[in-house]
């Protein structure tokens, strides 16, 4: 469950800068098209290489997948880790709001694989 964790706070990391947030936005919104580094550049007004070091931070969670054609690389959303990853979070959501009916004194509650009390 540990490992779980890390990987939502890694998301939650990469997630946590606007323009990640918006070339997620850009390829969510437009399902089915791709962009390449120039595109999301372009779009964004940044430079090339920051375009290119949001798309890898955002690549490493397995939020985007990459397609090469020619001399260029093209990325769109990668709906399946992104599906997982909306699960987990409503799922952290909805046991964010609930009490721990051991005051947290016990040491491996709910997400922590069950818990031992």
């Amino acid at each position: 469950m540990k490992d779980k964790l890390k990987s939502m706070a890694e998301v939650f990391k990469a997630l946590g800068d606007h323009k990640r947030l918006m070339i997620i936005k850009m390829l969510a919104s437009n399902a089915g098209e791709t962009l390449c580094v120039t595109d999301v550049a372009k779009n964004l007004g940044i430079t090339q290489p920051a375009a290119t070091q949001h798309i890898r931070v955002l690549k490493n969670v397995g939020l985007l997948d990459e397609n090469r054609k020619g001399y260029r690389v093209y990325y769109a959303i990668n709906p399946g880790i992104m599906g997982e990853y909306k699960k987990e979070m409503d799922e952290l959501f909805k046991k964010a709001f609930e009490k721990c009916p051991h005051d947290y004194s016990c040491t491996e509650c709910e997400y922590n694989q069950g818990c031992g009390k």
